[in-house]
């Protein structure tokens, strides 16, 4: 995960954009250069922010999907397929955007710690001093949201594809209604190809909002990318469709 975000980031990063750090030209050269500049420990650098951050997420997720399914008509999934589809993308998107919204900061923070690179001393000391550096920055509270609208499109472009994907292969499955040992292992292929599939679909959202939270400490007109659809426009200009998968085989 840290050398994911490290190469998915680094087109934004002040640090190899100024030169100070020479970029990472790889998965390899990512790994070789955290181990022997930063340490063995450097790899989990924001993973303690990203355990403080999974289980209030979940614990969200799963109170925000029930109260929110309520407010959703019921529709059968087999006579009204499309109908329902429609509701459980809408009702899981919501419940999603919900939780994000408590939760986003500490996601922020994840990004800011985990994509400090070089052998120097770090931009920030911890989950708290990123945060107060932030927030007190030249863009203020909620410069701490940043990357928040592609955060929301990415929960239901994924939501959307997992779940068509899920069904769709599934269909092909010749043991999907049987409960033996090559039974349970196809449904666990299944399911990995469509959880792989549909992240891939969503990860253009997530380098968005990455590379849009890299900046949020710093002042609007020095900002490189002035909102979502700018940063979606000159990542696809200066660095082509690639560019929007960057770390995305370290991800899978």
């Amino acid at each position: 995960e840290r050398v994911k975000l490290v190469i998915q980031t680094q087109d934004a990063n002040p640090k190899i954009i100024s030169g100070e750090v020479a970029r990472y030209t790889g998965i390899g050269n990512c790994f070789t250069r955290i181990a022997s500049e930063q340490g063995i420990g450097a790899f989990w650098r924001g993973n303690a922010t990203n355990i403080i951050r999974y289980f209030p997420t979940q614990a969200f997720n799963l109170a925000f999907k029930d109260t929110i399914k309520k407010a959703f008509p019921k529709y059968d999934k087999n006579k009204e397929f499309w109908q329902f589809f429609g509701t459980q993308l809408a009702s899981g998107g919501a419940a999603g955007a919900a939780s994000l919204t408590i939760v986003y900061p500490l996601d922020y923070a994840r990004t800011r710690l985990a994509s400090d690179v070089g052998g120097g001393k770090a931009q920030f000391n911890g989950l708290m001093d990123c945060l107060k550096k932030t927030a007190t920055g030249p863009g203020g509270f909620f410069s701490l949201y940043n990357g928040y609208g592609p955060s929301v499109a990415g929960i239901i472009a994924y939501r959307g594809a997992q779940f068509g994907l899920n069904d769709t292969i599934m269909a092909f499955n010749p043991y999907a209604k049987e409960s033996g040992f090559v039974a349970i292992c196809s449904k666990f292929v299944v399911a990995q190809i469509a959880v792989t599939a549909s992240g891939l679909v969503a990860y253009p959202f997530d380098t968005v909002r990455r590379r849009l939270q890299m900046q949020s400490d710093k002042p609007v007109s020095e900002r490189l990318y002035k909102g979502t659809m700018d940063c979606a426009v000159k990542i696809m200009k200066d660095e082509g469709m690639g560019g929007m998968y960057k770390g995305a085989m370290a991800n899978i």
